[in-house]
């Protein structure tokens, strides 16, 4: 039994969770996970997996980054109003990232982005690794990588893009007897279908 994919598998629940929530804390959950993952995606051959999770760990960072300006700005508004202090103005500059649809362009360069790390990733895999799944391997990881950067930006139909990715991780972790792990995509694609439409109520109540 792989104690280290169950801690993973508990800490991914727990991501799932926030991010439905669209909860800024996601973002440490998102470090841990990835940190984990890296160990039992090499132990497994999935060396796409590895890399993503690298990156993972990256654009966590950056979601950080991005979604820390709406939290703060919150957090100074609730302090404002208890101590009644004169700077909330200047947090008030601070724009807090909301909810939005994905705009038109980003569907052309989120579509190159796939292509071509989906082309680079499997032909890496096929050269240089003993992967029985390489061209899988490498779908699956492009997509997250246009996933990952779709929740930095929040974006509603990033949702979308985890559907896919958890239907077929879910089937490819079964294959390589990731069971535990299979279990967790398995309910990501069915809470990524609730999650879409909570997001969608979140950006319209956002919007009145």
């Amino acid at each position: 039994m792989n104690y280290l994919e169950i801690i993973g598998t508990i800490v991914g629940f727990v991501y799932l969770i926030l991010e439905y929530r669209a909860s800024f804390y996601l973002w440490i959950a998102g470090i841990i996970m990835p940190a984990i993952y890296i160990f039992v995606y090499y132990d497994a051959g999935l060396y796409a997996d590895v890399a993503i999770n690298i990156y993972y760990l990256l654009i966590a960072v950056y979601g950080y980054i991005l979604w820390t300006k709406g939290y703060l700005k919150r957090r100074s508004r609730k302090k404002s109003a208890k101590r009644e202090i004169a700077d909330d103005e200047k947090s008030a500059t601070v724009e807090e990232l909301k909810i939005t649809r994905t705009p038109i362009k980003c569907y052309y360069i989120y579509s190159a982005i796939f292509i071509l790390t989906f082309i680079l990733i499997g032909l890496v895999l096929v050269k240089f690794t003993d992967s029985n799944v390489p061209w899988l391997d490498s779908f699956t990881t492009a997509l997250s990588i246009v996933g990952m950067i779709m929740l930095a930006r929040k974006y509603l139909e990033q949702w979308i893009v985890w559907i896919a990715v958890d239907v077929v991780y879910c089937g490819l972790y079964i294959y390589k007897d990731l069971i535990f792990t299979s279990i967790l995509y398995g309910v990501y694609a069915i809470i990524a279908i609730f999650g879409y439409y909570k997001w969608e109520k979140m950006m319209k109540d956002e919007i009145e």
